[in-house]
């Protein structure tokens, strides 16, 4: 529904508003549509998926299509392009774009997400709906963070009302504070809840007390929190997350979607058991490691991995014994 209304009414939704009488408002469906939450729903296991390069930093597409043939065995929701775990800022528009439409054709119908987070206003808007051209469900975005002085909440709140007014797919927040310095407030988001165009959160911050009020605070506003960390994907959805985004699930996806099941179905024991379990891994592929973790974790487990875009290098040999060490005395190896 989303796609016929932006393919029958290409006007952004503050120009629409505008351009229609009053007449036409009550009886043009698609006005009725804008009127209220866009619709999707974006609930369960994403991995914010790794991009995949040769030895010459190029993006080798054939890695991610081995990547992608396995994963479709796991019963993910989806997947988040151009995360931080898919080294976004290391990459070129042209290549965000050819990866949002390789993972189009690829992907076996499941949602994309896609991250279009960019310094300016103008830019964010303009690579949204380049992700929405190339089959993006979602777009994932990220505040901008080089300024981050004159990041007030105001600046902040201006910036994502444009990009949502603009944007022709639904717009998810992303507060990732370790990478930009800045943590999007619970105050802000649930006033940013109130657009139209804007779904949801990935939270990756980490603080339930604030993910639990974000969850109440915006309980009658159709609006979707999604974990940020597998760390502490468990607590985050008994508070009220319907999902998580998580750098483990690139190596660890079916025990990820095991213990969003478990809480699903009500099997607390086996939740908190698997979740203890996750921690250690979790920890060595975020905080400790970062990406060069992730992709070190996927050739351990069977997948490409691989390297890292420069500057970023690969774990060194005493790291990898580190890393596995953490997964086997976990049961993962």
């Amino acid at each position: 529904m989303y796609r016929l209304f932006n393919k029958k009414y290409p006007l952004n939704f503050k120009s629409l508003f505008n351009h229609v009488t009053k007449k036409e408002h009550q009886n043009c469906s698609a006005v009725k549509f804008l009127s209220s939450k866009a619709s999707l729903d974006v609930s369960g296991i994403y991995p914010p998926i790794i991009t995949t390069f040769n030895d010459h930093g190029d993006i080798n597409f054939d890695k991610l299509k081995f990547n992608l043939d396995k994963w479709k065995e796991i019963p993910f929701k989806g997947y988040v392009v151009l995360g931080s775990t898919g080294e976004f800022t290391s990459l070129s528009e042209d290549e965000k774009v050819k990866l949002v439409k390789f993972m189009k054709d690829n992907n076996g119908g499941k949602l994309i997400i896609a991250g279009s987070g960019c310094e300016s206003t103008h830019n964010t808007i303009v690579l949204t709906n380049k992700m929405a051209d190339a089959g993006a469900n979602a777009a994932l975005v990220v505040s901008p963070f080089f300024y981050k002085g004159r990041m007030t909440e105001n600046v902040l709140y201006e910036h994502y009302q444009k990009v949502a007014d603009s944007s022709k797919i639904p717009v998810i927040l992303y507060s990732v504070p370790a990478n930009t310095g800045l943590d999007l407030s619970a105050a802000l988001i649930t006033k940013l809840a109130d657009h139209p165009n804007i779904i949801g959160l990935k939270d990756s911050g980490g603080d339930i007390t604030k993910i639990g009020l974000i969850v109440h605070k915006t309980k009658e506003k159709n609006f979707q929190v999604l974990a940020g960390s597998a760390g502490f994907l468990y607590p985050a959805l008994c508070t009220g997350c319907v999902g998580g985004v998580l750098a483990l699930a690139n190596s660890l996806g079916r025990p990820t979607c095991e213990l969003y099941q478990y809480v699903k179905e009500g099997k607390h024991d086996a939740a908190r058991k698997l979740q203890h379990r996750l921690i250690g891994p979790n920890l060595c592929v975020t905080k400790i490691f970062g990406i060069p973790g992730v992709k070190s974790s996927m050739d351990m487990l069977g997948y490409q991995g691989g390297l890292c875009r420069s500057p970023l290098k690969e774990l060194s040999s005493a790291e990898k014994e580190e890393l596995k060490k953490e997964f086997k005395a976990n049961g993962f190896l």
